[in-house]
């Protein structure tokens, strides 16, 4: 059939010839030009892709379903001859098929199954721009196995918007950039903000009807963009209460394919369309015949939920960027209106983030570990996976069994490979087997990420109600397929192995009851249930979702476990160890044997005897807890003298500030411990007397010359210095009355003449008279008004007009 011209027409030879000669290139072409589903096409007959087949990426499943299709419909045939698609859980492909649109998560599994992707030429990232952690993951490994093992492989990034400078950091600055301008036109934009008091749905209503009778876009369709299947439904149901000339047509990703290419094709008898879509209608597929866009500018993204241990979408508020894409949308094919369903003055973010900054990495550590990478920084990355969260994820994978110290897969972790889901969640359908529960763990994991179970805080109880619903819903399939590849029917005998099978996923979040409500976890927090809930008395309990991360933690739904159970699961529970307490109440430690799981103990009894070791490390603990150290005034004076000294004269002297100090404990203080069990006697210990002697001779030599205690004075006597100013990088001081500095033009320096003290003059009753750095200035200008001031007060006090000349003295005048 005849295809209608397209902006992206004009380029595709560029894009052939630039792939020809390059093995990586990009594509920036604005929405509504035809990058998704001509490129591709045009590349078919390229000589490079004649010897294998191209995999088109996209973001959603229902972009890969529609284009798919779309492209099929251009060559005259059906989907899955030339034209194919694969997704998890979903394929349509057949021996002829050459062009595979797949969503970007299959391509991470068929990099690992076979990383030199034999029969496939090429790989097209569509929609790069939406930056998903699958999409980020996938082109690392692939330009990885480009470099190594495939140089023929040719890569090609297209999207609306790119940062092209991230992008040429990895792929190589002199990858060719092939630019494609769209075709749009003018756009009125309006706000109808709702108010959220009222009906939602009915409000969203009356702004379609509003839309549809504006002047100038009688004709058009409307396309209505919301953030889920449940907020289409609901419109939907609103627009069907009315009397209404124009047909409303649904747009996600629970429809079949033929449902979802009805709602992109314009109605056979002329009646106006309303289209309620997903974000998929944003950018990944153009709605022929839409004039008018409303945009409930709300948008949900994958976001790492805590609470679940799993990623889940999360509804949010749009960014402005894709929201000036939806508007984009109106002017596709003429003059266009959008009616943004926010107040003007909302401020909306530039941007959104990409999701590997934002999202569990527990999925993208074990990809990294089956891949053979420790260390990320070996793949080109265009934002690098942020290093604590993926700390997290791998001491995650750690805990389950799945990584070794070397962040190497692990018997166990090879075995959870076949899994397509989370490795918690794989771990639990691994092990299962030895339970014999693997249809019961199909259907857990197959719930826990599919719905939200609404209500019941016992997740026995509200699986119990899911068995028995004779439904073929999400989640009975994907429990079907997951029994597939177990190799076993889907047959649930009984739910009692629940709360073992929940501990294998979630051990960190197994709690023991320590009064009706309040449980302690595994890792030492606590979680809390309402009191007249049933699980509320359960000894154990594994909670699958709580929220809060630290202290105290709500619990959403549990399963209750007997600790028979958990001693069965893990066998390191009967083993017993030395469990010791540092009780700040009593300032000792406090000590016993246990066995359990963590903080989860479940038997103890008396320690005969507390070793040695564990009690000086207990106390040292306890004092970094503290946070301070029990310095005297004398060990202020030392410290400050070593804080100047560091200052001035850098690495070469040593950092005894007490945030240095409390992280090195262990190689100063637990040298001088001896049969101390109490935080009271170790704040007795002479900790500057220690300090000092951790310095050899000739640094204490050095110490005394450079900053030495105290200094003469012209009267004779010895004044200390104050150094503990220095201590918060202020100033040494000497304070000394000012009849004993008489004759003293310069004021003392310290440190090889680097720094000079903070002359504080003192009244004969030792009151402050005047601070200086410049004796010589204060005897010219300062000291007449003192004199004037001072002699009157302090009469046996000698006050000499020319205290340059005067004999300094600690004494008063001599009795006549």
């Amino acid at each position: 059939m005849a295809m209608m011209a397209l902006p992206i027409d004009s380029r595709l030879q560029a894009i052939r010839s630039v792939l020809a000669e390059h093995t990586r290139a990009l594509l920036i072409a604005a929405p509504g030009a035809g990058k998704t589903t001509r490129v591709p096409l045009a590349l078919l007959d390229e000589p490079w892709c004649r010897s294998g087949k191209l995999l088109l990426l996209e973001p959603r499943r229902v972009a890969a379903r529609l284009a798919a299709g779309y492209m099929a419909e251009q060559l005259g045939e059906r989907v899955g001859e030339t034209v194919g698609y694969r997704m998890r859980g979903e394929s349509r492909t057949g021996p002829s098929t050459r062009l595979e649109v797949v969503t970007q998560g299959v391509l991470t599994r068929l990099l690992q199954d076979d990383p030199l992707l034999e029969g496939v030429a090429g790989l097209v990232f569509d929609e790069f721009h939406e930056r998903s952690l699958e999409a980020d993951l996938g082109l690392a490994l692939a330009l990885d196995a480009q470099q190594g093992l495939r140089e023929d492989l040719r890569l090609l990034v297209m999207s609306a918007t790119l940062d092209v400078p991230s992008l040429l950091a990895v792929l190589g600055e002199s990858t060719p950039i092939i630019d494609c301008p769209g075709r749009s036109f003018a756009v009125e934009t309006r706000y109808r903000p709702l108010n959220s008091r009222e009906d939602t749905a009915r409000q969203q209503a009356a702004v379609v009807n509003e839309a549809l009778q504006s002047d100038g876009f009688e004709g058009g369709d409307a396309l209505v963009i919301l953030p889920g299947v449940g907020e289409i439904r609901r419109l939907a149901r609103q627009l069907d209460v009315q009397t209404a000339s124009f047909e409303v047509r649904e747009l996600h990703g629970r429809l079949s394919l033929a449902e979802q290419r009805r709602a992109l094709r314009r109605d056979p008898e002329g009646r106006r369309r309303v289209v309620l879509a997903t974000a998929i209608a944003e950018s990944s597929v153009t709605v022929d015949g839409v004039r008018i866009v409303i945009d409930a500018g709300q948008e949900r993204v994958p976001v790492y939920q805590p609470r679940t241990g799993l990623t889940r979408l999360e509804t949010r508020r749009v960014n402005r960027a894709s929201a000036d894409q939806r508007r984009g949308r109106a002017g596709r094919q003429g003059p266009g209106l959008c009616l943004r369903l926010w107040a003007e003055e909302q401020p909306l973010i530039p941007h959104g983030e990409p999701e590997i900054r934002q999202a569990d990495l527990a999925p993208l550590a074990f990809e990294l570990a089956r891949w053979g990478i420790s260390d990320p920084a070996a793949l080109a990355w265009v934002t690098p996976p942020p290093a604590a969260a993926l700390a997290a994820g791998r001491e995650l994978l750690q805990r389950l069994s799945v990584l070794d110290d070397a962040f190497h897969l692990t018997a166990l972790g090879c075995a959870c490979v076949r899994w397509p889901t989370h490795p918690r969640l794989a771990v639990m359908l691994t092990r299962a087997v030895d339970l014999q529960a693997r249809p019961l763990a199909c259907a857990v994991v197959a719930t826990l990420e599919t719905r939200e179970l609404d209500g019941e805080r016992d997740l026995e109880r509200a699986l119990q109600s899911r068995l028995a619903e004779r439904s073929n819903g999400p989640w009975q399939r994907d429990a079907r397929r997951l029994a597939r590849i177990a190799g076993c029917e889907l047959e649930v005998a009984s739910l009692a192995p629940l709360g073992e099978l929940l501990a294998l996923a979630y051990p960190e979040r197994v709690g023991q009851r320590l009064e009706p409500g309040c449980f302690r976890l595994v890792g030492g927090g606590l979680a809390t249930l309402p009191e007249d809930t049933p699980l509320a008395h359960s000894e154990l309990l594994v909670a699958v979702e709580l929220d809060g991360q630290n202290g105290e933690a709500r619990i959403f739904r549990a399963v209750s476990l007997s600790s028979r159970r958990l001693e069965a699961l893990y066998p390191e529970s009967l083993e017993w160890r030395t469990r010791l307490e540092w009780s700040d109440s009593e300032g000792k430690l406090l000590g016993e044997q246990v066995r359990g799981l963590g903080a989860v103990v479940l038997a103890r009894k008396p320690l005969q005897k507390m070793p040695r070791e564990a009690v000086h490390q207990a106390l040292l603990e306890a004092v970094r807890r503290r946070g301070t150290l029990a310095f005297t005034p004398a060990d202020d004076q030392l410290r400050g003298r070593m804080a100047l000294l560091r200052r001035i004269e850098g690495d070469a002297w040593p950092d005894w500030s007490t945030a240095s100090l409390l992280d090195r404990l262990d190689t100063w203080l637990a040298l001088y411990l001896d049969r101390e069990n109490r935080l009271d006697a170790l704040d007795r210990l002479p900790l500057g007397r220690f300090l000092r002697d951790s310095l050899d001779g000739s640094r204490r030599a050095c110490l005394e010359e450079l900053a030495p205690e105290r200094l003469p004075v012209p009267s004779g006597s010895f004044v200390q210095v104050d150094y503990t100013p220095c201590l918060q990088d202020g100033e040494p001081v000497l304070a000394a009355k000012l009849q004993e500095l008489f004759g003293w033009r310069t004021t003392p320096r310290l440190v090889r003449g680097q720094v000079p003290v903070l002359v504080h003059l003192l009244s004969p009753a030792r009151r402050p008279l005047q601070v200086t750095r410049d004796l010589e200035s204060f005897w010219r200008n300062g000291y007449p008004q003192v004199r004037k001031e001072m002699r009157g007060r302090y009469p046996k006090h000698p006050w000499p007009e020319d205290p340059l000349s005067a004999v300094a003295t600690a004494r008063t005048r001599s009795r006549r």
